[in-house]
């Protein structure tokens, strides 16, 4: 008989599945058997993105990779009705897979489920079949606080019941240490194309999702102490045990091009700007030929990872692939790889926390370039409280402009404080997430606990 039988369960978006599929592999190494459950659209993409190599690696780990039904119909609806489409329709899917499992698995039935933060109602489900539930928030501590914290801004009078700020402050500090947000880069407020209709479908969502939330025997984070001390003592059940950085890749939507290590090995060291926005965001053509200017005037090597709507136009723009060339272009890399190579000097960024966690934890600054949701919060601690990175400011039209791009991009390279405090930060990751270190002896209690 096994010591557990973990069914993990991840929101379906590329930075959720990475940071649980981190998580999964830790929890493997304890000897526990996991079942990785994904929508069947992200389970194909995953698995026909992945090299034999990894398949391999997550079946001698012990980690199943299944599917539940879609039925999502994710096609032009927003966030908020996202989510909510995903709360009515994928709770029967995954109950009806934990029936079968426990049905044909003998003494190896499902002890436990640990789903993203965003995926409240697993607890609710968790409490009705009479097993274990912990929730894994991929994001800030800062966030869950902001949540958390909702009904009492609503009660103070900072905002409204449907989220709109009251004008009463313009910005927002939950406790001293905690970066101030202002009301209009609130995560519901903060979206693309904003519209107060999706803003308020969103805000709505996410206060019912924090209710369900609270059945959880565990609130796990992908976070440390060290990086957010003032967020988690608003809230010391939320258990810091990350940052969790298995360089192992296996739940990737897109196959890496690897082809930009060989590119970096021939970098000096600290040379390259390294940009990529991430999975979701997608610059606009006037927005995108400004940084890409910008780049060129930097005369710095750059290696962009560009969303797939660009990657043409970033091709056109930055033809030469030879040998010698200084311009590395892909379309996903393989981002721990490339940010734990010692040619990277710095990294534009939407500020996603996953994204975070990995520079820091590779000493790497920042030049940051938050899209929407939590970005604006993940900013203000880079560039506020941790002092490792830099902002864009944008001209009248909301455009960062290219001789914004390349001054900051020399203001941060000249800046040797930044680096130092940068390179502090990954020794301070480092000792947390080692034997003996607190984010490491946090996992080992929880750990312990799921065992018995």
């Amino acid at each position: 008989m096994g010591i557990g039988h973990v069914l993990v369960l991840p929101c379906p978006a590329q930075s959720a599945v990475n940071a649980l599929m981190r998580f999964s592999r830790e929890m493997a190494k304890h000897g526990f058997k996991i079942t990785f459950v994904n929508t069947e659209f992200i389970h194909k993409s995953i698995v026909s993105a992945m090299p034999e190599e990894g398949m391999r690696s997550l079946m001698d780990s012990n980690i199943n990779l299944v599917s539940i039904p879609d039925s999502l119909e994710i096609e032009g609806k927003n966030m908020g009705s996202l989510m909510e489409v995903m709360s009515r329709t994928m709770p029967g899917g995954v109950e009806e897979l934990i029936k079968g499992i426990n049905a044909s698995n003998g003494d190896e039935n499902i002890t436990c489920i640990v789903a993203d933060g965003v995926l409240g109602w697993a607890m609710e489900l968790a409490n009705k079949m009479g097993i274990r539930g912990v929730m894994y928030w991929c994001v800030a501590a800062a966030v869950f606080a902001l949540q958390m914290s909702v009904p009492n801004l609503i009660h103070d009078g900072i905002l409204d019941a449907d989220g709109f700020s009251t004008k009463k402050v313009e910005r927002i500090q939950l406790s001293p240490g905690i970066p101030a947000i202002e009301t209009s880069n609130l995560p519901w407020a903060a979206m693309p194309m904003a519209d107060p209709s999706k803003q308020k479908i969103l805000f709505h969502f996410m206060t019912r999702n924090m209710e369900p939330c609270k059945l959880a025997d565990w609130w796990l984070c992908n976070t440390a102490y060290e990086l957010e001390p003032a967020s988690v003592a608003l809230f010391p059940k939320l258990l810091p045990i990350g940052p969790l950085l298995e360089n192992d890749q296996t739940g990737q939507f897109r196959q890496e091009d690897s082809s930009c290590l060989s590119w970096l090995d021939r970098q000096a060291p600290c040379s390259v700007i390294y940009i990529s926005f991430g999975s979701v965001a997608n610059l606009d053509p006037v927005q995108f030929q400004e940084l890409a200017l910008g780049l060129k005037l930097t005369n710095r090597p750059f290696l962009w990872a560009v969303d797939q709507r660009n990657i043409d136009r970033a091709k056109n723009e930055f033809p030469d692939e030879s040998e010698g060339a200084c311009t590395k272009i892909v379309d996903w890399a393989p981002q721990t790889k490339v940010l734990a190579h010692p040619a990277v000097a710095c990294f534009i960024s939407h500020c996603g926390w996953s994204s975070i966690t990995e520079a820091i934890s590779n000493g790497v600054p920042f030049l940051c370039w938050p899209l929407f949701l939590d970005q604006f919060l993940d900013k203000s601690y880079i560039c506020e409280e941790w002092k490792v990175g830099l902002g864009f400011d944008q001209a009248e039209n909301g455009v960062v402009l290219r001789g914004e791009v390349a001054k900051k991009v020399e203001q941060l390279l000249s800046n040797e404080s930044i680096r130092a405090r940068a390179l502090e930060l990954k020794e301070t990751m480092l000792k947390t997430t080692a034997k003996g270190g607190q984010s490491s002896k946090n996992f080992n209690n929880f750990v312990k606990w799921l065992k018995q």
